[in-house]
């Protein structure tokens, strides 16, 4: 093992409508309209610069009200237990979130960004932002694994639009 150190830095908030995990939405995807702000702490705001360019950002936070993990989990679709890496569960080894949003707008000088489709609790610790880049970011042809069945036989609520995959 190891003895380097590791230093992560909380650079800001999520603010949101939401308490309570259970009121929160699973997945961006499943409230693409919610809105939401990130304020990011004075000391890092000039880091928003030229962030309004871009259409979407990957935001990397901490699930600071997760607590334990399993490795194998029940996924809320049904289905036997999954390999916690092969989902999306929230309490996991590290409590590392993962979301993509659109971005609304930017106030550098006031460290505030506004997004839609964010899906974390409120005062959710932002970790990092990363810009979605199309190009780079997507995978179309990446598949869905487990899920491909679930998928095919149209249950997949947390999707906005049902989802019907192409057959090859």
């Amino acid at each position: 093992m190891s003895t380097d150190a590791l230093e992560i830095r909380i650079i800001g908030h999520a603010r949101t409508p939401w308490r309570r995990r259970e009121d929160a939405p699973h997945q961006p995807s499943a409230a693409p309209d919610a809105e939401g702000v990130l304020e990011i702490l004075p000391e890092f705001a000039a880091g928003l610069a030229d962030l309004e360019s871009l259409r979407r950002v990957w935001i990397i936070a901490l699930l600071d009200r997760s607590s334990g993990f399993a490795l194998n989990v029940k996924p809320p679709r049904g289905g036997p237990k999954r390999g916690v890496f092969a989902t999306r569960a929230p309490n996991r080894p590290s409590q590392i979130a993962l979301s993509n949003v659109a971005i609304e707008s930017v106030d550098v000088a006031r460290g505030i960004v506004r997004v839609r489709g964010l899906d974390l609790l409120d005062g959710t610790p932002i970790l990092d932002l990363k810009p979605y880049l199309p190009m780079l970011d997507a995978w179309p042809d990446a598949g869905h694994g487990w899920l491909d069945p679930y998928l095919e036989a149209g249950v997949e609520p947390r999707l906005r639009k049902p989802y019907r995959p192409e057959r090859a």
